[in-house]
């Protein structure tokens, strides 16, 4: 069981309504980990305690936009990739988000199930991608160094 768990995505779902959560995690337990919150301040707390790959979150909540929720988190959190999920048709919320809050892509309510699956799936592979690169990139820098520090002794001796 734990090694099944291991291999999922941990996705994160942030919605002041209960039932979408409730929907959320119903629809997507099997396939991925789901952890939900119902404020901005519990997904904080999620994300300071897990390594969530994918957050989704909805725009319009009481106490912070999603948008804002998103901004408030990049600078702690800057790996995962996030969805804006939203009811309402506010294309300047869409707009702040993309230019602010940096998501990956928006998403209408009601969602479609297979639809969202695809879309949680794809902005994994580009999480992955993202997280293999910055793995190159520190290992192509090791490497850089231990070639200067290699160049440095034949050049002295």
């Amino acid at each position: 069981m734990e090694e099944s768990k291991k291999n999922k995505i941990n996705v994160l779902y942030v919605d002041d309504e209960v039932s979408n959560l409730s929907a959320f995690k119903a629809s997507y337990r099997r396939v991925y980990n789901v952890f939900i919150a119902e404020s901005a301040k519990e997904g904080k707390k999620i994300l300071d305690e897990d390594d969530i790959e994918i957050i989704l979150t909805d725009q319009r909540m009481p106490e912070m936009t999603g948008v804002e929720f998103l901004q408030s988190i990049i600078t702690t959190h800057p790996n995962p990739i996030r969805i804006l999920v939203t009811g309402y048709s506010d294309i300047d919320a869409v707009i702040n988000a993309v230019n602010e809050g940096q998501i990956y892509k928006y998403i209408s309510k009601p969602w479609d199930n297979e639809s969202l699956k695809m879309t949680i799936n794809q902005a994994y592979e580009v999480y992955s991608l993202r997280k293999e690169n910055q793995e190159l990139t520190k290992s192509l820098i090791q490497a850089n160094k231990q070639l200067e520090f290699m160049l440095r002794q034949k050049l002295i001796s």
